[in-house]
């Protein structure tokens, strides 16, 4: 098990650009401010619609539910909060799925069981 977080970022074209975060590891304390500080990049760089890819993400910390909560700030206008899902999230393990189900995460942020559905669903709302 890799305590470490790794983040491997992609731009993929659906029926609008999304940039994806695929993350590998442990969403914690660490890796809180390496996930917000990507995320500030690839805000400050345009991007509106993100996914965050779990498919490798060993733990999941009330600290790596806290940064997700920053992604989601950062990303969603307070016009569109509760309108418009401009942060997404898929593959979580069963357990990163427990935790984030448990503390009411996935009540605002929606989860995907593959990639491909949670890119195809932007635009759709």
């Amino acid at each position: 098990m890799d305590s470490d977080l790794k983040i491997i970022s992609e731009d993929i074209q659906g029926s609008v650009p999304v940039k994806v975060f695929h993350l590998r590891g442990w969403l914690d304390a660490q890796g809180e401010g390496q996930l917000l500080e990507e995320a500030r990049k690839a805000s400050d760089a345009g991007t509106q619609y993100v996914v965050i890819e779990m498919k490798d993400l060993d733990t999941l910390t009330s600290a790596g539910m806290r940064a997700l909560q920053k992604v989601y700030q950062v990303f969603t206008p307070k016009a569109d909060q509760f309108k418009v899902a401009h942060l997404k999230l898929c593959n979580a393990p069963a357990h990163v799925y427990n935790v984030l189900g448990v503390t009411g995460f996935l009540q605002q942020i929606p989860m995907y069981e593959s990639l491909d559905d949670a890119i195809e669903s932007f635009g759709k709302e």
